[in-house]
């Protein structure tokens, strides 16, 4: 090599090690740009917040529940709706969670966004449901800033319903050791055999998005590589819970449970029942799976209840006590 070509060699190794830096640092400025926009508070022991995420280029909204002691350190419970992302019952007005938590120790963020986007990674924007970041928000963005506003620990756990019943798993992939503990009520953690990506579509669909910006076309690797059942090895050390009921009418199914409310009776009956059929199925196949790999799990496999928000109440009650322990 002529000492010109060498000198042309070390410029462009120089030059590349100039560009590389520069993108790694521009990346964390990036990332530095995620902040708390607003902080109300109320009612109670509540507080609204609305996080500018730089992943997304959006704020998010969700509550914050504060702990018994707000100026003490306590962990984090994050909270996640379902396929609506809340607009349609959220787990603040569909629950007892406030009372049922009053005197514990944790704060509690239930996010109030996310509709039909599994809260994952997208490969790309979506025309309707626009750019979806979610396990970069949840996992690297919003914890940080929780926990300084909120005096947390850096202990933290996860739980959700539905369609975020599948997610759980999903973000405690993507972050592994972050969350010490993860809570599927009425999920489908198999996400890439036929069933379980009809159930996707069907879930992202009824949001008007676009599945392929997801995770690609059926056949794509993405798909298999985001199915929890596949690498259910790697939630070994994580507290699990997980729990569904049989689809069978149960205790909340008459107009005392929902109030007088008809038409909520009979969506649990139309829609609900074999919904929560097909949840039964899946938390059946992950129980099965997770036995076959030796990891610790609980499953709370109901012989009664419908795809709905009461069963979800009763979940979080029998939950907590692997959630207390986990954060402890």
């Amino acid at each position: 090599m002529t000492g010109y070509s060498r000198r042309m060699c070390g410029a462009f190794l120089t030059a590349l090690l100039i560009l590389s830096w520069a993108s790694v640092h521009a990346v964390a400025a990036r990332a530095d740009n995620s902040e708390i926009r607003e902080l109300r508070p109320g009612p109670g022991r509540q507080a609204q917040l609305d996080v500018y995420s730089t992943a997304m280029g959006r704020v998010v909204r969700m509550t914050v529940l504060r702990a018994a002691d707000p100026d003490a350190p306590a962990p984090v419970l994050y909270l996640l709706n379902g396929s609506s992302g809340g607009s349609d019952g959220n787990w603040l007005d569909r629950t007892d969670l406030a009372e049922f938590l009053a005197g514990e120790q944790v704060n509690v963020v239930v996010l109030m966004d996310g509709a039909g986007s599994y809260f994952t990674d997208w490969r790309a924007d979506d025309p309707v449901l626009g750019k979806q970041r979610w396990a970069t928000f949840l996992t690297r963005e919003l914890p940080p800033l929780v926990d300084r506003e909120f005096h947390g620990t850096g202990a933290d756990a996860i739980a959700g319903v539905s369609m975020a019943g599948t997610s759980v798993f999903q973000l405690a992939l993507s972050a592994p050791g972050f969350y010490r503990a993860i809570g599927s009520f009425s999920g489908c953690a198999r996400t890439s055999d036929p069933t379980g990506q009809a159930i996707v579509e069907t879930v992202v669909t009824t949001q008007r998005g676009t599945v392929a910006n997801m995770w690609g076309p059926p056949d794509d690797p993405a798909w298999r590589a985001n199915d929890p059942y596949l690498h259910a090895e790697e939630l070994r050390g994580t507290a699990i819970y997980v729990s569904a009921g049989s689809g069978l009418p149960g205790v909340n199914e008459n107009l005392g449970y929902t109030r007088g409310d008809a038409v909520q009776l009979i969506y649990q009956f139309l829609i609900g029942m074999p919904m929560e059929a097909i949840a039964n199925t899946c938390t059946r196949q992950l129980q099965d799976r997770l036995r076959a790999l030796g990891i610790a799990a609980t499953f709370d496999l109901r012989p009664a209840g419908t795809h709905s928000w009461g069963y979800w109440q009763d979940d979080l009650h029998r939950s907590w006590p692997m959630f207390e322990e986990a954060l402890r």
